[in-house]
C-alpha cells in the first residue's frame, strides 16, 4: 500500500484524526497512531496523498525518539503495531504506525529556532526580536543565530494557526518550573539533533517537540520529533545568508499554492502530478540523508 490518505480501522475505537495522524485507542493506557499520507499546507488539508510520506516520516520519527532517548524519555512503547489489528488491517499500519503511551497533552508546542526563517524573518524585520526575543541588529534572512532560541506557540484547534506566545504566557499557562523543563529539555533535543545532522549535510533550521505527562506527571517527548512536517531542513551544500535555501518538505507544495488563485481555506486547489511527485520524493532523500536508509 503506497498511499493511505485515510486509514480505516474497524478494529480498534477511533479517537480522532488531526492533519496527518489517525489516532486509536489501544485498551485504556495505550494509542496506536496511524501516519497517513495526507499533507496540509497553510493550515488546509490538501486533497491528495503524497505517496509514501507517512512512512517515511514514522521511520524519521523513530529514528530520532531512539537516538535521543537519553535525553527525556518518548512514547513509545515497543509494542508492534500489527499485533493490535485485525489480520486485514495490517497493511494499513505495517511502517506507518506505532504503539504509545496515552498522555496527557501539554497544550503548548516547544518551538526551537536556530537559524532565523519564516514567520521568525519576518516578525525579527518588523520588530528586532523573535516572538518576544530581541535579537542582535543587522541579521540577515537564514542566518545562524548566536544561540537557540525557545519561542513557544499555543496549539490551536484543528484549521487555524497555532499562536506564538511569550514564554511569560507558557509560564501562566503551564507553571514557572515545567515551562523551564521544557524549554531547557527542547534546547538540548535540538542541538544534539542539528550537530547530528550537519554530518549528514542538513541544516535543522528550527523545529517544534511535543510533550505529554504520565499519570504519576512524568514527563514525556511525544507525537513526532524532527520530521520534515515538524522542522525546516535546509541541504548545507546549497544553504545561503541572506536567500531562502530550499528544504526538504512540503515546499514545492507551498510554492505551487502560492502561485493559485485562493484564499488559503477549505477547499485546497487540486495539486498537480508534478508537485505531489516531486515533494515525496523530497521527504524520501530527507530521510535517506538524515539516516543513511531507504524506505523497504
Amino acid at each position: 500500500m503506497s498511499t493511505l490518505y485515510e486509514s480505516t480501522l474497524r478494529s480498534l475505537p477511533l479517537l480522532g484524526r488531526g492533519k496527518v495522524r489517525d489516532n486509536y485507542a489501544v485498551g485504556n493506557d495505550q494509542l496506536l497512531i496511524v501516519t497517513t499520507d495526507r499533507l496540509s499546507a497553510f493550515d488546509v488539508i490538501m486533497g491528495e496523498p503524497i505517496p509514501n510520506k507517512g512512512r517515511v516520516l514514522n521511520a524519521m520519527a523513530n529514528f530520532w525518539f531512539e537516538k535521543l532517548q537519553h535525553v527525556v524519555p518518548n512514547h513509545l512503547t515497543g509494542v508492534a503495531p500489527e499485533s493490535v489489528v485485525a489480520p486485514d488491517e495490517v497493511e494499513q499500519v505495517k511502517g506507518r504506525a506505532v504503539v504509545v503511551k496515552r498522555l496527557e497533552p501539554i497544550l503548548v508546542e516547544a518551538v526551537v529556532r536556530g537559524y532565523l526563517a519564516g514567520s521568525g524573518w519576518k516578525d525579527y524585520q518588523a520588530t528586532g526580536s523573535v516572538c518576544g526575543v530581541q535579537l542582535p541588529p543587522g541579521l540577515q534572512n537564514a542566518q545562524k543565530l548566536p544561540e537557540p532560541i525557545f519561542t513557544p506557540a499555543a496549539k490551536a484547534e484543528m484549521g487555524h494557526h497555532d499562536e506564538n506566545i511569550t514564554y511569560d504566557e507558557m509560564e501562566r499557562r503551564i507553571g514557572t518550573e515545567l515551562s523551564a523543563t521544557i524549554r531547557d529539555i527542547s534546547i538540548r533535543l535540538y542541538k544534539e539533533a542539528a550537530d547530528y545532522a550537519a554530518t549528514r549535510g542538513i541544516i535543522i533550521a528550527d523545529t517544534k517537540f511535543e510533550f505529554g505527562l504520565d499519570n504519576h506527571g512524568k514527563l514525556y517527548l511525544m507525537d513526532e520529533a524532527l520530521t520534515a512536517d515538524s522542522s525546516r531542513f535546509w541541504p548545507a551544500d546549497q544553504y545561503q545568508v541572506g536567500t531562502n535555501p530550499p528544504s526538504f518538505d512540503k515546499q514545492f507544495v507551498r510554492d505551487w499554492l502560492e502561485t493559485q488563485p485562493w484564499k488559503k481555506e477549505p477547499p485546497a486547489p487540486k495539486l498537480p502530478d508534478d508537485v505531489v511527485a516531486k515533494t515525496g520524493e523530497k521527504y524520501q532523500e530527507a530521510l535517506g540523508r538524515l539516516t543513511g536508509h531507504k524506505l523497504d
